[in-house]
């Protein structure tokens, strides 16, 4: 008896993991709001320091530390409670002991006046710090209202608008830069997609009028058989185009940002997908586990489903010849919804792996026909789940095949 031929050796795993985007983080720069604090306390700490300086040497200079005094002790007896005089001594003694004492004092008090300032200029910099971080954020709460804006428009999400009021500084330029240009691309946007659609619903119609032709002429008995192998092979012809018109229209619709959501078990939609998917799988001998979870999200149950019968049907339809398998599960992680869909097959390379997701592209083919799709589940699949606010990845399985993960926001 032949033996089945084992697949090819799978290339070598990658190190990276797209379920954590973290784990080899960059090295952590300090934000503008940091560098704007650093760059208003460093300049307070140094006019302090410099002020502080100035000071003390006007200080030092006016009391003469070091210099004689401007009087001298002819007679008389000379006491103090700082200074340790004589009793008894020449008037010059008592000069050099005032002096010193004097000399003293004014060192002891530059010296209280330089610490004092010191402890001053310490605290006067927290302060200077505290407030510069304060300022700063204020300053910087238009940028930050930029930056939102734009995450939700990263999003999908494209009628979002900044609006900023405030004088007409830089960032309000800015800022109106940024929305004339979103105004741009939604137009641009929402033209390609009407024009998709539109493009879609009118090729509906003679698509379908070819298929009933085709099937009255195949139910004619009279025909003859290349008539009617012939209208076969058009008949299929004619469901592949309609499939890919359906695929556009989806597509075009899936880019939009959901509106109307409602709770969503994965769970459920990746059990219909199975059962719809059955019939495939057993006829090319391929087996599929489920393991699902209840995992409930809120967004749109039939362009969920898709994003399960497209990811189902690709795993049965791109697997080995014998002895193959799909694997299905859903939980939730973190925080988040995980739809995973494993399953043998050919060898993926790791960099064929982002031209799966564009239009029309297969696996070492590109834009060429071929009886297992129209190549758009793939994109499909991607365009639903960003609209869903959720990431789609794709990685080579050891031993060949791919495992699909698909994370949703809870």
């Amino acid at each position: 008896m032949a033996t089945t031929p084992l697949p090819p050796a799978a290339p070598p795993k990658p190190t990276w993991d797209p379920r954590r985007p973290d784990q080899a983080l960059p090295w952590v720069r300090p934000t503008i709001r940091i560098r704007l604090t650093l760059l208003y306390g460093g300049m307070f700490l140094i006019a302090g320091i410099l002020l502080l300086s100035i000071i003390y040497l006007l200080a030092a200079q006016a009391l003469h530390v070091g210099s004689e005094l401007p009087f001298k002790i002819v007679t008389g007896k000379v006491s103090s409670e700082v200074c340790n005089f004589p009793s008894q001594a020449p008037p010059e003694q008592f000069n050099a002991a005032m002096n010193s004492c004097v000399n003293q004092q004014r060192k002891q008090a530059l010296d209280d006046l330089l610490s004092r300032s010191l402890f001053a200029l310490v605290g006067l910099s927290v302060i200077a710090f505290a407030f510069g971080y304060a300022m700063a954020g204020r300053v910087l709460s238009p940028l930050g209202r930029i930056t939102r804006t734009a995450r939700r428009v990263v999003g999908s999400d494209l009628s979002r608008r900044i609006e900023l009021d405030g004088p007409d500084d830089e960032l309000k330029e800015l800022a109106d830069t940024f929305d004339e240009m979103l105004d741009r691309l939604e137009r641009a946007f929402s033209a390609q997609q009407r024009f998709v659609a539109n493009a879609s619903h009118e090729l509906r119609t003679p698509l379908a009028i070819n298929r009933t032709l085709l099937e009255v002429h195949l139910s004619d008995p009279a025909a003859p058989t290349e008539l009617q192998q012939l209208g076969r092979t058009l008949l299929a012809t004619n469901e592949r185009s309609e499939q890919l018109v359906e695929g556009l229209l989806l597509l075009a619709r899936s880019d939009n940002q959901i509106v109307e959501r409602k709770p969503v078990d994965l769970a459920e939609v990746a059990t219909r997908a199975v059962d719809q998917c059955l019939t495939e799988a057993e006829t090319k001998g391929v087996d599929i586990r489920t393991e699902c979870a209840p995992a409930v999200v809120q967004g749109n149950g039939v362009l969920l489903e898709r994003i399960a019968l497209n990811l189902v049907q690709n795993a049965v339809r791109y697997n080995i010849p014998e002895g193959g398998w799909v694997e299905v599960s859903t939980e939730v992680q973190q925080g988040q919804a995980v739809l995973l869909v494993s399953n043998t097959g050919p060898v993926v390379p790791a960099y064929e792996i982002d031209n799966l997701f564009e239009p029309f592209r297969r696996l070492r083919t590109e834009r060429t026909g071929s009886d297992k799709g129209v190549g758009l589940g793939l994109s499909i699949a991607r365009s639903v789940a960003r609209a869903h606010g959720g990431r789609i990845f794709a990685e080579p399985r050891e031993g060949g095949g791919l495992v699909m993960r698909v994370t949703l926001p809870v």
